[in-house]
C-alpha cells in the first residue's frame, strides 16, 4: 500500500441533509472506543443495508453481497483501527449514493496520531492491527484521512462494482463465483508474514481481529470442500509455507489403521502396507503453484492416523523433502486434529522450510485456527446432512410427474426459497375417476418439518377425496375440517421433536393452508373448468383475445374456521385461453415498499403474454418476478400455467 492519501481542507459528511422530498439512505452512530465496537459496527452495517434495501432508497437497486462483504470488512477495519490507535469514542457515520457506492467515516477524538501503514513503519515499531488500511484500499475506489479540529476521520469510498480482480492462480482452483469470492476475501484476510521476532507482538495484537474476521468467512460456508481451501488460502503463505487438510468419516472407528502404537508407525503416523481406506486428502495449498501436484502425491502415501485421544494441538509429522525439491529439502511440518463436538472431522498440516521449530506464536494462533475450520466442517457436513433430508422429504411431498391432460398444454415454475429444508408451497396435477383432471396449488403456513406435516396429510388426502368423486366444494370443506382436527396435532408434534415441548399456557398453534383446487373435464370444443380458491392469491384467465380477468371468488383459508362452506365456480376454457395459477411468492414479491401484484400488476404482466404457449407464459412471468427485486426471491415461488389447444 502506498502513501497514505490526506484530504485536510474538506471533510464529506455521510449525514448531509438530502434535497427536500428524497429520503437519504444513511446512518451514524456512536461507539466506546472497547474491543467490542468492531462486533457492533459490523452488525449496524449489516442491517443498515438490509434497511434500505427493504425501503427501496436511492441507490439500493446497486446493492449487491459483493458490496456488502466489502462494507462489513471495511466498516471493521476503521473502527478497529481506530479503537486500537485513538482509544476514544468512535463515530460511524455509512451513506448510500444514489450511484451505489458506499461513502463510510469513521471519526475519532485523537489526531495527532496518524492511521498506521506497514510498510511506512520503521523496523522496530509495532506491527499494524490486523491488516487495517491496507486491507480498506484494496476494497476501496478512494480513501483518505480528513484532519479536524480535536478529531481525525478516515473515510473510503466502496464502489457499486467490484474494484479488485479476481487472480489467476484463484480461478485456477475455483469453478464457481462463491469459491473465487471466498478466496480472494480470505487472501486479503490472512496477515502478511512476519519475521519471527516480530510474531509474539503481532499475536498480541492483531491475531485476534484476523481469527475473528476469519470465523466470519468460514462460518458461511455450506460444502466442507470450500471450507478446506479457505483454510489453506488463509494459511499460506502467511503463517506457513504450505499446508493440506485431510476430511475424514464423523465416526471413530471407520478409518481401518491400526491404532496409535501398534506396529513401527513412526510416532503415531499411518505407514505403507497398512489396509483401510483412510481419510481423503480434500486440499493441498503450497506457496508456489508448481510444487503442488507432487506435493499431494506425497502427502497421500503418508496420510495421518488419528491419535487415541482427541487432541487438537500440534504434534510432528514427516517432512516430505523429496517432493519439494533441494530449497526446501529440510523443513518442519505440524498436524492438527479437526474436531468438533467430540467427533473427528480430519486433520490440518503446516509446513515451513528450513525452520527447526515453529514459533509458539504461530502454532497457537494455528490451532485456534484450526478449531474454527472444524466447527465451519462440521456445520457444513450437518447442512449437507439436512439439504439430503429435505430433499428426499420434498420428494415426497410432490408428484413425480405432472399428469398430461387432453386438449390442454401445462408449465409448472416451482422454486423453494430454501434450498436447504422442505418448502411451504405445493403444486399438484392428477387424474381422477369419470374422465377428470384435478390440479392444486397451495401455500402452507411456514417452512421446515411442520410445513410438510401439514403437506402431507393435505395431498393424499386432496387425492383421496378427488378419486372418490367428491365435488370440488366438497373437497375443501372436508379438508378445512382435517386440518383443524389431524394437521394441527401432527404439526405440533413435529415442532415438539425439533425444539422441545412449548412453555406452559402455550397451546396447539392453528396450521392453516391457502389452497387454489379445481377439476378439468375435456368435452367437444374446449375444458370445463371448476375451481375455488381457499384464501389463495386469485387465478387469472387470460383470454385468446388479450382480455385477462379473475376466475373465482376469495374464500377464507383452510384450518382456521370451524364448519367453513366454499363454493366453487365454473367456466369453460376454449382455444387459446390462457389460466395462471400462482403462490404468493408471486404476488407479494417486494422491491421496496412495492409489491408484484401492485396496481393489478399480474394482471398486466399476463396480458402481456398474449399469443405465447404455456411454457413461454411460465418462463415470462418467473422472469418478471426476478427482475422485479433487486435481490433473490426471499419466499417460495410457484406457479401453474394451463392452456387450452
Amino acid at each position: 500500500m502506498g502513501a497514505i492519501p490526506v484530504q485536510r481542507e474538506t471533510i464529506t459528511r455521510a449525514c448531509d441533509a438530502p434535497a427536500p422530498g428524497n429520503e437519504c439512505a444513511q446512518t451514524r452512530t456512536v461507539l466506546p472506543g472497547s474491543p467490542l465496537s468492531p462486533g457492533s459496527a459490523r452488525t449496524l452495517v449489516r442491517a443498515a443495508l438490509d434497511d434500505w434495501a427493504s425501503s427501496g432508497l436511492p441507490g439500493t437497486e446497486h446493492l449487491s453481497e459483493r458490496l456488502l462483504d466489502d462494507a462489513v470488512v471495511a466498516v471493521s477495519e476503521l473502527v478497529t483501527n481506530a479503537v486500537v490507535h485513538a482509544g476514544t469514542e468512535v463515530e460511524l457515520s455509512c451513506r448510500l449514493e444514489e450511484d451505489g457506492a458506499l461513502l463510510v467515516e469513521v471519526l475519532d477524538h485523537h489526531p495527532s496520531r496518524a492511521p498506521r501503514d506497514a510498510e511506512l513503519e520503521a523496523p522496530y515499531e509495532t506491527p499494524e492491527y490486523g491488516r487495517g488500511l491496507r486491507l480498506v484500499s484494496r476494497l476501496a475506489e478512494s480513501w483518505g484521512v480528513t484532519y479536524r479540529t480535536g478529531a481525525k476521520t478516515v473515510w473510503a469510498r466502496l464502489p457499486a462494482e467490484d474494484p479488485v480482480p479476481l487472480k489467476d492462480d484463484i480461478e485456477a482452483y475455483a469453478e464457481e463465483r462463491a469459491l473465487e469470492r471466498g478466496l480472494r476475501v480470505a487472501e486479503i484476510l490472512a496477515p502478511e508474514p512476519q519475521r519471527a521476532e516480530r510474531e509474539r507482538d503481532w499475536l498480541n495484537r492483531g491475531a485476534l481481529s484476523f481469527l475473528a474476521e476469519a470465523s466470519d468467512l468460514l462460518a458461511g460456508q455450506l460444502d466442507e470442500n470450500l471450507v478446506a481451501a479457505l483454510a489453506g488460502q488463509l494459511i499460506v503463505p502467511r503463517l506457513a509455507d504450505w499446508c493440506a487438510v485431510w476430511l475424514e468419516d464423523e465416526v471413530a472407528g471407520r478409518w481401518g489403521y491400526a491404532r496409535s502404537g501398534d506396529g513401527d508407525s513412526g510416532g503415531g503416523w499411518a505407514v505403507d502396507g497398512i489396509a483401510g481406506t483412510g481419510p481423503r486428502l480434500a486440499r493441498v495449498w503450497h506457496g508456489s503453484e508448481n510444487l503442488i501436484e507432487e506435493l499431494r502425491r506425497a502427502l497421500e502415501k503418508e496420510p495421518p492416523l488419528p491419535p487415541d485421544n482427541h487432541r487438537t494441538g500440534p504434534v510432528a509429522y514427516p517432512w516430505p523433502g523429496d517432493a519439494l525439491g533441494r530449497r526446501q529439502e529440510h523443513g518442519t511440518a505440524l498436524a492438527y486434529r479437526l474436531i468438533a463436538g467430540g467427533h473427528p472431522l480430519g486433520t490440518l498440516v503446516i509446513g515451513r522450510a528450513d525452520l527447526l521449530r515453529f514459533p509458539d506464536e504461530v502454532t497457537g494462533l494455528v490451532e485456534d485456527l484450526s478449531r474454527r475450520v472444524a466447527l465451519a466442517i462440521g456445520a457444513a457436513r450437518q447442512y449437507a446432512r439436512q439439504a439430503t433430508i429435505s430433499r428426499v422429504l420434498q420428494r415426497g411431498l410432490l408428484p413425480g410427474a405432472v399428469a398430461e391432460i387432453p386438449g390442454v398444454a401445462s408449465a409448472l415454475v416451482y422454486e423453494p426459497c430454501d434450498k436447504g429444508g422442505p418448502s411451504g408451497d405445493f403444486y399438484d396435477l392428477f387424474p381422477a375417476r369419470d374422465g377428470r383432471w384435478c390440479f392444486a396449488i397451495g401455500d402452507v403456513q411456514g417452512k421446515g418439518p411442520e410445513a410438510a406435516v401439514v403437506i402431507g396429510i393435505a395431498r393424499p388426502w386432496l387425492r383421496l377425496l378427488a378419486r372418490e368423486g367428491y365435488r370440488v366444494s366438497d373437497v375443501l370443506d372436508r379438508l378445512n375440517q382435517l386440518l383443524l382436527d389431524d394437521a394441527t396435532e401432527a404439526a405440533d408434534a413435529a415442532a415438539r421433536a425439533l425444539v422441545g415441548p412449548a412453555a406452559p399456557g402455550d397451546g396447539p398453534q392453528t396450521r392453516f393452508l391457502s389452497l387454489l383446487y379445481g377439476e378439468l373435464t375435456p368435452f367437444e370444443g374446449g375444458i370445463r373448468c371448476t375451481l375455488a380458491s381457499a384464501g389463495h392469491p386469485l387465478p387469472l384467465l387470460l383470454g385468446a383475445d388479450g382480455e385477462v380477468h379473475t376466475a373465482a371468488q376469495p374464500q377464507t383459508l383452510l384450518g382456521v374456521v370451524e364448519d367453513a362452506t366454499y363454493t366453487s365456480e365454473t367456466f369453460e376454457l376454449r382455444s387459446g385461453d390462457t389460466l395462471l395459477c400462482v403462490t404468493d411468492g408471486v404476488t407479494e414479491r417486494r422491491s421496496g415498499t412495492r409489491q408484484f401484484d401492485d396496481g393489478d400488476g399480474l394482471a398486466t404482466a399476463l396480458a402481456g403474454c398474449t399469443g405465447l404457449n404455456a411454457q413461454l407464459i411460465a418462463e415470462r412471468i418467473r422472469r418478471l418476478v426476478h427482475e422485479f427485486g433487486g435481490r433473490p426471491p426471499e419466499d417460495d415461488l410457484a406457479l401453474l400455467v394451463l392452456q387450452a389447444e
